[in-house]
């Protein structure tokens, strides 16, 4: 079987990309706790926060999905389907316009959130179907998914971090 068709061959990627985000979810926390006062003190912060956590374990969840072993086509598509429709519903309310923090930018908020947000919903559902119908690519979009919801993750953590204290 092919390798965008077939969990096994993702086994590598699933582990690297595990141990990578759970590790910087937990730097998230350490973030959090820092500056734990000041985030709640601004209205849609928290949200923030919020959203670095989903995009940041989102991928832990869809390398688990992966490193199950000798699951079938069909189990490994409604995975993807569930982690992305959990994960998208809760990035698509902490992302709704009304969200945004009147101090945040658009552009800002379209490239760290709303981008960000859309592709780790996403992604993991084209790879679903294309795992299905042996098409769309599929697991190859899951790289997509991890790349972008750890570099959201990462940017919000930052501004959780270091930019609110400006």
């Amino acid at each position: 079987m092919d390798a965008a068709y077939d969990a096994a061959p993702w086994s590598d990627f699933a582990v690297g990309t595990a141990g990578a985000a759970a590790a910087l979810a937990g730097l998230l926390f350490v973030a959090v706790s820092i500056n734990i006062q000041t985030i709640l003190a601004h209205r849609g912060i928290s949200s923030r926060a919020a959203e670095a956590l989903i995009l940041l374990v989102t991928p832990v969840f869809l390398s688990l999905v992966l490193l199950i072993p000798e699951q079938s086509t069909v189990a490994l598509a409604v995975e993807l389907f569930v982690v992305a429709t959990v994960a998208g519903s809760a990035l698509g309310w902490l992302s709704r316009p009304g969200s945004r923090a009147h101090e945040q930018p658009l552009s800002s908020w379209l490239g760290t959130t709303v981008v960000p947000a859309m592709v780790v919903a996403v992604a993991p559902v084209l790879a679903g179907v294309g795992v299905l119908t042996e098409s769309l690519g599929g697991l190859y979009w899951l790289p997509a998914a991890v790349a972008l919801g750890l570099l959201g993750g990462l940017t919000n953590a930052w501004v959780l971090l270091v930019e609110i204290l400006r």
